[in-house]
This record gives C-alpha cells, sequence and structure tokens, in this order.
C-alpha cells in the first residue's frame, strides 16, 4: 500500500536534522515539549508579522493540547474504574483454557506473574502459589528486602508472597499481545466516517457518498470542502472496468464537490470533475506513473501511483485536530481487536511529530514503530530524527520506507514480463533501479533499517539486487524487510533467506486478491506468489500484518487468512481445501508471525513478543482458544481483553 501525505514540513519542536537517538526510557516531559506553533498546523493560514491576532493554528494549538490532556483523562479514568492491581497472576482453569507464551522453551504455561509493567514468572498454578503465595489467604503483596524462601528479585526491589489470582474461564486463551507489522494508522482513521469497503458498484459508492453528506451539514452546506476517502475496487463492479469522474458527476449532490477517493490498495485515485479541474494543465505522461485517458485523450479522472502526486499537491493537508481525531479512532479500534504493537509502513515527517508529541503527553496506549517516508527521489536520510525506546518503549523510528511499484489489482505491479490479462503492460517502477540502489546503499550506510514496498516479481528483484550489493561488506545486521513480498520468481524466493531478508506478509492479500491474481499473472508465474511456505523453507524469516486500512484491522482475520487460505465464506478459487493449500501457515507460524516475529522485525524481541519472564507484560485474552478451535470459529472469537504494560486498556478480567 502507497500512501501519500503532502508536506514534509516537521511540526515545531522537532529536529529534522538530527540523526542522534533519543536514549530509552527517557521520554520528554510535557512541560518540555515545545508548543504547536503558527503555520506549522496550517501552512495555508496568512500572517503578517507584529500583527497582534489570535490566529488559526494558535486555536488548533490550544484545542489539540485540552483533547490530548482529554484523552489522557478519559484513558486514566476506564483503566482505574476496572484497574489490575500492582502484583497479580493470571491462570488457567480447568482443562479448557491456556496460556501460548510463544516462548519456545516453554510454549504453554498455567500461570504468567505479572509485576507492575513486566511478567517475573510463570509455572504451574501449584508452583506460582508455593513461591508467591495468594493473597486471598496470605494477604497483599509488600515490598522489602530479599527474602529468598518467599521473594522473586526485581532489581532492587522484591516482592513478598501474597498475589491476587485472575483465572481465564473455560475455553479462554491467552497471549502475547498482538502485533501488526504492516498498517498505516492515522490513514484507518481517517476512512472510519466514509468507508467505501466492499462496495459493489458505481452506484453503490455515490449513495455510500451521499448519505455521509447529508449527515455532515458544515459539508452539505459548502461544496467547496474536499471529500476524501478510500475503498473502492473496480473488480468488484460490474464489468471490472475503472469508474471515471463522470460517475460522480450523476448525482445532483456530488455535482461541483471535489472528491478523491483512493482505491482500496492506495495506488490510485479516482477523482470528480471539479477535483480535476482544480488539478490545472495537466502532462502527458507521468515517470513511475499513469494517467487514464480516454479514446479522445481526455483525462478519465483515474490516476495511478506516482500520477496521484498532482492531487496530493492540490488537496489539503490534514490538520493536527484531525490527526488526533484520526488516532484516537485507530486506538480505539486496535485495543479491541487486542493489538498492542502497530508498525506504521509510511510515516510521513509531521506524522512522526505528531506521533511523538502524543507519546510527549503519556497519550500513547500501544507501542508504535514507525517506518519514516519521504516522497522524493533525492537522498532525505538527513530530514529524519531517530528514536530508540522513546517513551518508555512505546515509540521508534529506525526504519525508513521506499515505494517501488505498484499494486497488482490496479496492473501496477512491476512485472518482468507482460500481465496475462494486459498484453504490453508490465506495470510501474515508482522509482528508477539506481535511485533504488542509491537509496538503499545510503540509508545502510547511515544506520537505517530499509523496509521497502515490493509487489511485482521486477520489483522485488530489482531490490534484492540493491540489498545483495549493499550488504557484500555490511556488518550492522539491520534485518532489513521486504513489505509484501507478494510475486517472486522462484530463483528470489531462495535470495531473500540467502541473504537473511524480512519477508513481511499480509495474508487478507492473499483472499482478497485470489479471484483475480491468477487472470493476472498466469498458471506459471502465480506459483510464486504470496508463496508463505515456499519463503519459510529457503529461510527467510517472515512476519504478518494487514496493512489497514486496505484491509481489516482485526489481527484474527490475518491469523484465519493465513492457515486457512479461504475467504470469510470459506471458499477458494481451489475449493474448501484453500487457494494453493500448501502455502498455508500452521497456527504456530501465523501466531509467531504476528507476536514474536513481529517484535524481532521491530528490534523488540527482548521486550515484547512473547510471555517470557522479564519481558514487558503485553497480553491479549480471548475468548476461544484460536490454536485449537475449528477454523471457522476463529472469525466469531472475542477479545476479553487487552492489557499493556500491565495495565488494562480494553476489556476486563
Amino acid at each position: 500500500m502507497s500512501l501519500r501525505r503532502r508536506g514534509n514540513a516537521t511540526m515545531p519542536g522537532s529536529n529534522p536534522s538530527s540523526k542522534t537517538p533519543v536514549d530509552a526510557g527517557t521520554p520528554a516531559a510535557a512541560d518540555k515539549t515545545t508548543p504547536l506553533t503558527k503555520a506549522k498546523i496550517d501552512k495555508r493560514e496568512s500572517y503578517s508579522p507584529g500583527k497582534r491576532y489570535i490566529s488559526r493554528s494558535r486555536i488548533q494549538t490550544v484545542l489539540c493540547g485540552l483533547a490530548i490532556a482529554l484523552v489522557v483523562a478519559l484513558s486514566q479514568r476506564s483503566r482505574s474504574s476496572n484497574s489490575l492491581p500492582e502484583s497479580w497472576a493470571l491462570c488457567t482453569k480447568g482443562h479448557n483454557s491456556a496460556i501460548y507464551t510463544v516462548d519456545p522453551t516453554n510454549p504453554t504455561v498455567e500461570c504468567v506473574v505479572v509485576h507492575q509493567k513486566s511478567i517475573v514468572d510463570w509455572g504451574t498454578k501449584e508452583y506460582v502459589k508455593k513461591t508467591w503465595g495468594d493473597r486471598d489467604t496470605i494477604g497483599p503483596p509488600l515490598l522489602g528486602k530479599r527474602d529468598a524462601q518467599k521473594t522473586f528479585s526485581l532489581g532492587e526491589e522484591v516482592v513478598k508472597k501474597g498475589l491476587k489470582f485472575k483465572y481465564l474461564k473455560e475455553g479462554e486463551a491467552a497471549f502475547p499481545g498482538f502485533a501488526d507489522a504492516h498498517a498505516h494508522i492515522l490513514d484507518y482513521g481517517a476512512t472510519r466516517e466514509l468507508n467505501l469497503d466492499g462496495s459493489s458498484s458505481v452506484e453503490e459508492v455515490r449513495e455510500r457518498i451521499r448519505h455521509y453528506i447529508q449527515s455532515k451539514p458544515e459539508i452539505l452546506n459548502d461544496t467547496t470542502v474536499w471529500i476524501q476517502t478510500s475503498g473502492w475496487d473496480q473488480n468488484r463492479f460490474p464489468g471490472g472496468n475503472y469508474p471515471s469522474a463522470a460517475d460522480l458527476e450523476a448525482d445532483e449532490l456530488l455535482r461541483g464537490r471535489p472528491i478523491v477517493l483512493a482505491r482500496v490498495d492506495y495506488h490510485a485515485y479516482w477523482i470528480s470533475p471539479r477535483a480535476l479541474e482544480l488539478l490545472g494543465d495537466l502532462p502527458d505522461q507521468v515517470d513511475g506513473g499513469l494517467i487514464v485517458r480516454d479514446a479522445d485523450g481526455k483525462p478519465t479522472g483515474i490516476f495511478v501511483d506516482k500520477a496521484m502526486d498532482m492531487i496530493e499537491k492540490a488537496k489539503p493537508e490534514r490538520t493536527t485536530l484531525e490527526m488526533l481525531s484520526h488516532f484516537n479512532t485507530t486506538m480505539h479500534d486496535a485495543l479491541r481487536h487486542g493489538l498492542t504493537s502497530i508498525h506504521d509502513a509510511a510515516a510521513y515527517l509531521p506524522s512522526i511529530d505528531f506521533f511523538k508529541l502524543i507519546a510527549d503527553r503519556g497519550a500513547l496506549p500501544i507501542r508504535l514503530n514507525l517506518m519514516a517516508h519521504v516522497d522524493s527521489d533525492d537522498y532525505w536520510g538527513g530530514q529524519l530524527e531517530r528514536l530508540e525506546g522513546y517513551a518508555d518503549h512505546r515509540l521508534n523510528v529506525r526504519s525508513v520506507k521506499l515505494f517501488t511499484d505498484g499494486a497488482l489489482g490496479s496492473w501496477g505491479a512491476a512485472l518482468l514480463e507482460d500481465y496475462s490479462d494486459q498484453p504490453n503492460n508490465k506495470g510501474l517502477m515508482r522509482m528508477s533501479d539506481e535511485t533504488i540502489q542509491e537509496h538503499v546503499r545510503r540509508f545502510i550506510e547511515d544506520g537505517w533499517q530499509v523496509n521497502v514496498h515490493c509487489i511485482g516479481d521486477r520489483a522485488n528483484k530489482v531490490v534484492l539486487d540493491a540489498f545483495e550489493k549493499a550488504l557484500a561488506n555490511d556488518t550492522q545486521k539491520l534485518r532489513h524487510r521486504l513489505e509484501h513480498a507478494q510475486i517472486l520468481t522462484q530463483d528470489d524466493i531462495k535470495r531473500v533467506g540467502r541473504l537473511g531478508i524480512i519477508a513481511s506478509v499480509q495474508p487478507t492479500h492473499c483472499t482478497s486478491d485470489m479471484s483475480y491474481a491468477e487472470t493476472r499473472l498466469g498458471p506459471e508465474r502465480i506459483k510464486g506468489a504470496y508463496a508463505w511456505q515456499s519463503l519459510i523453507r529457503n529461510g527467510a524469516y517472515l512476519v504478518t500484518g494487514s496493512d489497514f486500512p486496505v484491509e481489516g484491522i482485526n489481527p484474527l482475520l490475518g491469523f484465519y487468512a493465513a492457515v486457512t487460505r479461504l475467504d470469510l465464506n470459506g471458499e477458494s478459487p481451489h475449493g474448501p481445501g484453500g487457494w494453493f493449500p500448501d502455502e498455508r501457515l500452521t497456527r504456530e507460524q501465523a501466531l509467531h508471525g504476528m507476536t514474536l516475529g513481529a517484535a524481532y522485525a521491530g528490534y523488540q524481541e527482548d521486550i515484547i513478543g512473547s510471555l517470557t519472564p522479564g519481558k514487558r507484560a503485553d497480553l491479549v485474552v480471548l475468548d476461544k482458544d484460536i490454536m485449537q478451535v475449528p477454523p471457522a470459529e476463529i472469525l466469531n472469537t472475542k477479545v476479553k481483553a487487552t492489557i499493556v504494560d500491565g495495565k488494562l486498556f480494553y476489556g476486563k478480567l
């Protein structure tokens, strides 16, 4: 997925030229944060030096600060009303509940012991009660001097016997907190009010937009407001053809409004005639992109890949208050679905500054790994500030995101040979081979983990060539990643493992694409597509994510797709056994990919990813055991509780 956001200017208080890591455990205090100031929030505002007035940006700064404070207060109030004790144990009950640690030395346990933010012990109920005691019979825990008979060492402090025991109900299961290794945080929140996912026709898209406009008086009464969202997929429309700008004029309420609709994979924009008019004169061709034109050479309103940049320059940027609203929406849904860690796969500089501001205010409920991105063919590493373990390991910026090609659904994935269903089209490379090699080399030299969007077999080959050349004499072991690793030649499947590159895949992409993927690629090329077990057999380290909002935010959708390769109705082009079933993941592999595997890909395997004593207490409790229930039951599984750093952020125990 490619997400573009205008403006690479940073928010006040950031240092875009700094490359010095911020030490772990030293988050900036709220009163030390440089306040957001004029024109950094809204650069379109006019400003006259010396003029005495309260600017729109100043008002937004104050409102944003108040909103963040309210978010923190409400979050703390919610947690305090259903809080967990400082020291407690989570244990199974009977034989039909389970705790999965994702630690190969002790895969399942009866109990885990939590003190403050950390897991400090594990074992059988008998062992834990004997070692720690039961609060109900012995009394509350006390901090004191070390006692070899009754305590467990916690650095300079120790906890005496007397834990509060929490028990899983019959059929429930606990896991390390789930991670999404590839997602887009702010974009997910931005699409929730007007969601085009699943639209089966142009008429349905128009109807959804109409209802949205009617529900928003500020938009209904102002035709200059840009309407923006995503989710349409022409493959779901009758005939499977691209829609046009004229289609958005068929409804009188939509007529004359600037409308920008991103395709479900964010690799094409469908825009209205008014938006097209605001673009002005258009070039005949765009390197790495496509302006779709009709038989008379006129733009139809579809802009693919790099051609989308023209629209990015025309439409308004997000304000900080909008980012806060989108952030809160995503965090709510993430915690509701058991996510305790997210890797944002295209964090633009204003977004990074925003996330840092939220971290400084203590308002990050989960852990974020940001892949920094700037839309430029020139090297931009000097604009980045490295953050490692920032805000008590809630925020990291130590990787960059590059984009090489488009997506399969929009015929933009770069292929070595023509598309089977579009002769004379090999897709689009958004960067030249030389630029890719130069960027990969320089980012690696500067110590950045390099994560590259690669869909087509040509894109994957070019990037692997760049990695192979850059890594020839490199000793940093920076865990570079192919984001998607979707279509590869058999030789390149072997090369991923040989070079030690992480394959970051999205299982629901497979099940979303399987209805047309073989039509696009043909019977031979398809054998190297979504080839997860082939990658693993050849030594690749595989992690999983969703790419939300392209796919659903619920990580269990990806788990189900990974282990079944079926759609939500239990069907596939190859029948109920799954689409190319030999490439299915085992449940253990799928769980690893969304826990310890994702932690490793984010350099956090020593902190999170498994329920190992010494790691942070990030857990999720489900009402069903996804490692044991029939596959269809995975989709009906609900999150009972989401815990981060030993604190309950969703549900109850």
